[in-house]
């Protein structure tokens, strides 16, 4: 009779799992079509590291907790087949297996039980006492740890209570177990089969709770979280999808039909373990962003309107203010594109895309951004720098210099000046040191002055694309007309987007940052920099977000400093990839903060607590943005210097 009930329960819970899952993971089919198969094999060797091995959850806090109950799962899952299997085919067990081997699975389940059952203890006074985030402490999250003790619990009670009968022996490989039979023997020693019983069905009626629980909860991941990590980018997604501009066509997103499939897959991937707002600089200092609030109003949005739809029909908008299903207008401005949220994800979710991609929707279908970007979007238009100054201007920097100008077929180099170091007078600054820099080293290198054209990466990051792709055709059809393929940069901005952008528009550019540059010219031995401390001082270096998260350049600047200095760099509390963003990526720069504290301050602040002589930076915005923070921190006498003026003041 019991074997019958079971089968019924199981093959009515099986059912229900499986519809619910395909009800669920079917909405993610309404998305865009996006290629995330390829190059299997290095996918399966992240998928073991990253989702099997637990690399990043176990790197950030509280993260080898939540490890042991994962691994702890994949083991126990293997006793849980046996647990279903056996309910129907008594006959059916791992007792039936050699009695070495048995004995060893037995110790594993066990010791792998009594590890789980200790981390939910620890993971529940976590949440209780000391919560990830403001808001962790919900219904759901105490149910699906309490559903995992009790399983644990009814594991224990029906392996104590088989001994305690004399179903099974006790022994060594059954420590917990046999502990728990001695217990059962003297507190209930007329009423074991009831017990037996009691934790039996307890088990398997939790098993098959908690089974179909997972679709319609958060705990969803723990179904897609090792896809997800399998169809990550391969590459830092430092790059934005190219737009195709054609009548008709629709730009940006708006709905969740215009993200792709994986967006979608992304928010049944997340965890909700806060680390990505944790980590964002908006999200820490005030602004209306929270990474993880994104991508939960993305799924939000999709269990409420993600059906196939007719090209006529319109889904409820992803944009909006009533913070149902929806990400305000505030909270996608306030994004600075530095990329800590991706960075911290151990799902390998990918937030800035999503945004970027509303922002498209607001400033290309709708003509709805903040006031301050009209000026920037027309001057980029108009005069190809943020400013409006007159092209002419753009090489004025270089008019009591002996700067020699590109010509095609003799220079080596196209120094790539950008706006902020042809017009900006503290990065005009930077610029000359580093031509002197590399002078003094022999570099092949020519400028374009005047007929030099902004990338464009601000406005792409605004989500203007179209603006972006106009800039971006004219400068690559200037670069191959002049036969440019090697470029050195001093802004990062500039950096990833020739070098990664640029690509989209048929153009390989060898591009290279000038802190990189710089060190492979001291490595080679073509430049030589003197010690000079008493100029330079202690210094604390800042991490680039788009030279470090975005592109992975930490060594060289470090290197440069250390060599004119003597002394290894100081470096702040959160640094290289967890480094805290300065403020003025993502079109920040061309923006006001409104809300919170100011992102910089928080930076500085950070900075001046290692006690330094000098900031040292390696980009103009972050140049901008340290300049105006230590100037509030009233006494300060730390000055910040960019790692070409460092170079420049060991020069012989």
């Amino acid at each position: 009779m019991q074997q019958s009930i079971f089968a019924v329960l199981l093959a009515g819970s099986l059912a229900a799992f499986a519809f619910s899952c395909y009800r669920r993971l079917a909405l993610v089919t309404v998305g865009t079509g996006e290629p995330r198969f390829d190059r299997p094999v290095s996918r399966l060797k992240d998928a073991l590291v990253f989702a099997f091995g637990q690399k990043r959850v176990v790197s950030g806090p509280f993260g080898i907790n939540h490890g042991v109950i994962f691994w702890a799962f994949l083991v126990l899952a293997l006793a849980n087949g046996e647990f279903l299997v056996s309910g129907l085919f008594p006959g059916i067990s791992f007792a039936r297996l050699p009695e070495p081997l048995h004995g060893a699975l037995s110790l594993l389940f066990e010791l792998c039980s009594l590890a789980a059952l200790a981390a939910v203890v620890v993971a529940c006074l976590r949440r209780i006492f000391n919560p990830p985030y403001e808001g962790a402490r919900t219904f759901e999250a105490f149910l699906i740890l309490t559903m995992i003790a009790g399983l644990m619990v009814a594991y224990f009670g029906v392996h104590g209570a088989e001994i305690a009968l004399g179903m099974m022996p006790a022994s060594a490989t059954l420590p917990v177990s046999s502990a728990v039979a001695k217990v059962l023997g003297r507190v209930v020693p007329a009423d074991l089969h009831g017990v037996h019983a009691a934790c039996w069905w307890g088990h398997a009626v939790l098993l098959l709770s908690f089974m179909n629980f997972l679709p319609y909860s958060k705990h969803m991941h723990i179904l897609t979280a090792i896809p997800n990590v399998f169809l990550r980018s391969l590459e830092i997604p430092n790059c934005q999808p190219r737009e195709r501009f054609e009548e008709g066509n629709a730009y940006g997103a708006t709905s969740v039909d215009r993200l792709s499939w994986k967006d979608l897959l992304d928010s049944f991937s997340c965890t909700e373990c806060g680390r990505c707002q944790n980590s964002c600089p908006a999200a820490s200092t005030g602004k209306p962003l929270n990474p993880r609030l994104v991508i939960h109003a993305i799924k939000e949005n999709l269990l409420l309107n993600g059906r196939p739809r007719t090209k006529s029909e319109q889904g409820a908008s992803l944009i909006g203010e009533d913070g149902s299903g929806n990400c305000s207008e505030s909270a996608l401005w306030s994004c600075t594109s530095c990329s800590a949220c991706m960075e911290s994800c151990p799902v390998f979710i990918e937030h800035l895309p999503k945004i970027v991609k509303m922002r498209r929707h607001l400033v290309q279908m709708e003509a709805r951004f903040p006031e301050e970007l009209l000026n920037l979007f027309e001057n980029m238009e108009q005069r190809s720098n943020p400013w409006g100054m007159a092209p002419a201007e753009r090489g004025k920097w270089a008019s009591q210099l002996k700067v020699p100008a590109f010509e095609a077929g003799l220079t080596e180099y196209l120094l790539f000046v950008g706006c902020s170091g042809a017009f900006d007078a503290r990065n005009k600054q930077v610029t000359t040191a580093l031509t002197r820099v590399l002078d003094a080293a022999g570099v092949s290198y020519g400028i374009l002055g005047k007929e030099e054209k902004c990338c464009g990466e601000s406005v792409r990051r605004l989500g203007n694309e179209y603006l972006f792709d106009m800039m971006a055709r004219e400068s690559v059809q200037q670069f191959q007309s002049k036969g440019i393929t090697k470029v050195i940069t001093q802004c990062p901005h500039c950096f990833n987007t020739l070098k990664n952008d640029f690509r989209q528009y048929g153009i390989e550019l060898d591009v290279v940052h000038h802190s990189e540059f710089i060190k492979n010219l001291v490595d080679q031995g073509e430049l030589r920099l003197a010690q000079q401390s008493e100029g330079v001082g202690s210094v604390v270096f800042h991490d680039s977000c788009y030279l470090g998260r975005h592109n992975g350049v930490y060594d060289a600047p470090r290197g440069v400093i250390s060599e004119v200095t003597g002394k290894p760099v100081r470096e702040m509390a959160r640094t290289r990839e967890n480094a805290f963003c300065c403020g003025a990526g993502g079109g920040r720069m061309w923006l006001e903060e409104h809300e919170g504290t100011p992102i910089n301050r928080n930076r500085v602040k950070e900075a001046l607590e290692q006690e330094p002589s000098t900031i040292c930076v390696s980009c103009p915005f972050c140049m901008t943005m340290f300049e105006d923070g230590v100037k509030e921190f009233s006494g300060s006498a730390v000055q910040v210097r960019d790692i070409a003026e460092v170079a420049a003041l060991g020069l012989k």
